[in-house]
């Protein structure tokens, strides 16, 4: 039933937006008359391209299923950003008509005809969709650095490297997951850490990215937690899969990395039917974790620590992607205030959002660049 509720709002919101588009293709391309037929199959065929890359991939049609989403994935990416154009001509023609009401006054505004503004929007939406694309294969690293007081031990520095909203999958292959170890393995980090997401959709033949995550081995190990997707593509098969890519899964408990170093993780907080003993379960491990310790909590969704485990020292967090696609950024930072980078706290407590490391939906980014994460711990001994 939850499914079949999904799968309605999202045909309901994205075939709104195909009409809102088609209204503005009429004032740009011949779509009338003899055309009208094969533009409505078209649209007809992207609406539903996300529900047939999922039947096809489940079928086992990989080939035809990876060929489908690089298309409607990418069409989405091009979709939304011509209706978000289009949109920001269409408030400009109302607020000039209003004023014009108001004010009894015309031409105040000069606002450009529908089929000059659909020419806009159009050549617009393609030039961001090329660059885009371009965006969403450069991985960024991103480098923070951040004293420690506490210590036990003669620890001087820890990196950590942390990657997250991998997403592999139909699109996100060896090719992209190369890039992005390679940005990892340049730094020479003493920890890895994946902050959920690693997975997307189902898991066909994904022996040649979990060897290329086998070959990555930190002095100090490395450790992952579950996001959203891992819950959606199958948790029992992406738990399976990530610890034989060598991860520690961290459900919900802590290691201790070395002296002057804890590493703890919970489960995704968004993952279907959590029980109030999940809650207490994530509640009571992070209470009895040592204060005297730097604490990195791995969360994947970027929502800060329980009162109780306000001794948490640094929570890493992904699942934003920053919105992935510019003005979708604005949306997303409705919801997850703490959308991207370093946030500072006034009990010490910082958290770092991570852009994401790939892609989810359209195999675009743009003024959202993957990065993959290195965080210095300097430890500074105590004063």
């Amino acid at each position: 039933m939850r499914m079949i509720l999904f799968i309605s709002i999202f045909l309901t919101i994205y075939g709104g937006l195909h009409g809102y588009a088609l209204l503005k293709f009429e004032h740009v391309l011949p779509i009338k008359g003899v055309y009208t037929i094969p533009a409505g199959l078209f649209l007809s065929v992207m609406v539903l391209c996300p529900i047939l890359i999922r039947v096809l991939e489940s079928a086992e049609f990989e080939r035809t299923a990876r060929f489908l989403a690089y298309t409607g994935y990418t069409w989405m990416g091009f979709v939304f950003l011509f209706c978000s154009i289009s949109l920001v001509f269409d408030i400009a023609r109302w607020a000039g008509r209003l004023y014009a009401f108001i004010f009894q006054k015309d031409g105040v505004f000069s606002i450009p005809s529908p089929a000059t503004a659909g020419t806009v929007a159009m050549a617009l939406a393609l030039m961001i969709t090329l660059y885009a694309l371009f965006e969403a294969k450069h991985i960024r690293t991103e480098h923070i650095v951040i004293p420690v007081p506490k210590i036990h031990g003669s620890t001087e520095r820890i990196r950590i490297a942390q990657i997250s909203d991998v997403h592999l999958g139909l699109i996100v292959r060896e090719k992209r997951l190369k890039k992005i170890l390679d940005a990892v393995t340049a730094q020479q980090p003493d920890v890895l850490v994946s902050t959920g997401d690693l997975l997307d959709g189902q898991l066909n033949d994904m022996s040649g990215v979990a060897a290329m995550l086998q070959d990555v081995r930190p002095r100090y190990g490395k450790y992952a937690v579950t996001g959203n997707h891992e819950y959606y593509a199958g948790l029992s098969r992406c738990l399976e899969f990530t610890r034989n890519a060598g991860f520690t899964v961290l459900r919900n408990r802590a290691e201790k990395i070395s002296d002057s170093l804890y590493i703890a993780g919970v489960d995704d907080s968004g993952r279907h039917h959590v029980t109030p003993d999940d809650r207490k379960v994530n509640t009571d491990f992070l209470s009895r974790l040592p204060e005297d310790a730097f604490t990195v909590l791995l969360k994947h969704q970027p929502r800060t620590a329980s009162p109780e485990a306000s001794h948490i020292d640094l929570q890493l967090s992904g699942h934003t992607h920053k919105g992935q696609i510019f003005p979708f950024t604005l949306l997303v930072r409705l919801f997850y205030p703490y959308d991207a980078g370093l946030y500072e706290f006034d009990d010490g407590h910082r958290l770092y959002t991570s852009r994401g490391s790939g892609t989810w939906g359209p195999p675009m980014r743009f003024l959202a660049p993957p990065e993959v994460t290195i965080i210095d711990l300097h430890f500074r001994g105590r004063s």
